[in-house]
């Protein structure tokens, strides 16, 4: 069997836990956590606000040297939680013990999609630390299709307590499905083409467009914020030109920018970059917007970002 870096056999790295009820849910996270805290070394857990809650109840004492987080803050966005490990990464000097559940039932068809897309690039996010993952999945109320991606992006899985290869994984690679061409936007979207002369026009544009969709002030800065990143990275990496759509959908606006360039690196936007390097525009787009959708090939990128209002 091959292994990290670090020696650490690939199941053992990430792995998806999957349970049925909160005795099992528990007694599988307790199970991957508790050689970490007997050997002192750090631990964070991030799970939906009801099994953070169930977690503390059981943990009681034990939970004090572990950092615990609220999933939906967290996850609402996938593409933040992998910086945020990263940083935990580096701020405990490359050793972590990690829980994170991304994908809960509610959620919908495309945060599902993404949050799946998150979980392949966990395999290849920090391949020169000492880090092992467990990814709970609830059996009894998420979709079949949701527990075969799972097998895919997980090189090892947990049923009944025990740890066993995942005959499906996909080597890291993406399940199809997250690349399915987006829907088309509503014939009521509003469109814009733009270079490089039309970038402040443009701003003013969206700003018009988020206000009169209900946006709060705060929430009308960030979306043209995150607009002006995209559209600028548009001129300056891929293409003299681009197209800008914006609508609305219930509780949301919606907004897109397409263009003729490729974003070859698929976590960019997910590792802070410097100042004047690639990525940091998408970056900031991740870090504003509540949902962020990339569909990018040889034929030109979309990039879809999502805002609740």
């Amino acid at each position: 069997m091959s292994t990290t870096a670090h020696g650490m056999a690939p199941i053992e790295a990430h792995q998806a836990l999957f349970y049925s009820g909160n005795d099992e849910y528990l007694a599988g996270i307790s199970d991957f956590i508790d050689p970490a805290l007997d050997r002192a070394e750090p631990v964070a857990i991030a799970v939906p606000a009801p099994k953070l809650e169930l977690l503390r109840a059981e943990l009681g004492d034990h939970a004090a040297p572990i950092e615990l987080f609220d999933m939906f803050e967290l996850g609402r966005n996938p593409a933040r939680i992998i910086p945020v490990v990263l940083r935990m990464i580096e701020r405990y000097g490359g050793t972590l013990c990690y829980v994170g559940e991304p994908i809960w039932p509610g959620r919908s068809p495309a945060e599902v999609r993404e949050a799946t897309r998150h979980e392949a690039l966990v395999n290849r996010a920090w391949p020169d630390a000492e880090v092992r993952v467990l990814c709970p999945y609830d059996v009894e109320r998420l979709d079949d299709e949701v527990l075969l991606d799972a097998e895919h992006t997980h090189p090892g899985v947990v049923r009944e307590g025990r740890l066993a290869v995942s005959s499906a994984y996909g080597g890291g690679e993406t399940p199809a499905g997250c690349d399915a061409p987006l829907p088309g936007p509503p014939a009521d979207a509003v469109a814009e083409d733009f270079e490089i002369a039309d970038l402040r026009r443009l701003r003013s544009w969206v700003a018009e467009h988020a206000a009169a969709s209900g946006l709060d002030r705060d929430r009308v800065e960030g979306v043209v914020t995150a607009v002006n990143e995209l559209t600028s990275n548009t001129i300056r990496h891929a293409a003299p030109h681009g197209t800008l759509r914006f609508w609305t959908a219930p509780g949301e606006v919606i907004f897109e920018v397409e263009d003729a360039g490729h974003i070859a690196d698929p976590l960019v936007g997910r590792r802070r970059q410097s100042m004047g390097a690639g990525g940091l525009g998408l970056w900031m787009v991740n870090q504003l917007c509540d949902l962020v959708e990339v569909r990018t090939g040889v034929d030109g990128t979309t990039v879809r970002a999502h805002s609740t209002l």
